[in-house]
C-alpha cells in the first residue's frame, strides 16, 4: 500500500472504494464493448463468460479469506460475502435471507444504465450472471446452488435488473 492511500481518512477511503468499484465496472464494460464492436455480441459474450468464470473464483476466495469464513459458511456466509463484491459496491442491491433461501437482487445496475444512456440496448447478461454468481457462491461454499429468477433478456421481475436465488444443495 502506498503512503498516499495509507494517509486517507475513513471517509476518503469509502469514497475511493466507490470510485474503484465504478472503475472496475467501467473497465469491464470498455473491453466488452471493444470486442462487441470488432467481433460481435456472440464473441464478446463468450469472452465475458470466460473472464467471469475465472475472476469470480479469485474474488470469492479473497472475500472469504477477508471475512475469515469457514469452509462451509452456508447461506449466512454468502450473505456476508455478496455485499463485498466489486460489483456490489457499484450497484444498488439487496439481500433477503429467509426460509433456507437467499435472494439477491440488483435493483439498479450501472452496466444496464450505461448501455441505456448510450442507446446500445441492454446487455444480455443472464448467461454471464449464471456463471458469475454460481461460481462465486460455490467458492464461498461448494454446497450452494444458484438459480436465475430474472435477468435480461429473460425478465420475470420488473422491479429489479436481475434476481438470483441461492440454496444449499
Amino acid at each position: 500500500m502506498n503512503d498516499v492511500i495509507e494517509s486517507l481518512t475513513h471517509d476518503q477511503m469509502v469514497e475511493l472504494l466507490e470510485i474503484y468499484a465504478k472503475n472496475l465496472v467501467a473497465l469491464d464494460g470498455t473491453w466488452f464493448q471493444s470486442v462487441e464492436r470488432d467481433d460481435g455480441m456472440d464473441a464478446a459474450m463468450h469472452h465475458d463468460r470466460e473472464a467471469w468464470r475465472r475472476f469470480s473464483v479469485s474474488e470469492a476466495r479473497r472475500i472469504k479469506g477477508f471475512l475469515g469464513l469457514p469452509e462451509h459458511p452456508g447461506l449466512e456466509g454468502l450473505a456476508q460475502a455478496l455485499p463485498l463484491r466489486c460489483q456490489s459496491a457499484a450497484n444498488v442491491d439487496e439481500i433477503i435471507l429467509e426460509k433456507g433461501e437467499l435472494l439477491y437482487r440488483i435493483v439498479d445496475c450501472r452496466v444496464q444504465n450505461a448501455r441505456d444512456r448510450k442507446g446500445m440496448g441492454f446487455h444480455p447478461c443472464k448467461s454471464v450472471g449464471i456463471i458469475e454468481y454460481g461460481v462465486f457462491a460455490e467458492n464461498i461454499d461448494d454446497r450452494i446452488a444458484c438459480e436465475c429468477l430474472s435477468c435480461y433478456p429473460e425478465i420475470e421481475d420488473e422491479t429489479c435488473n436481475c434476481s438470483w436465488k441461492f440454496t444449499l444443495k
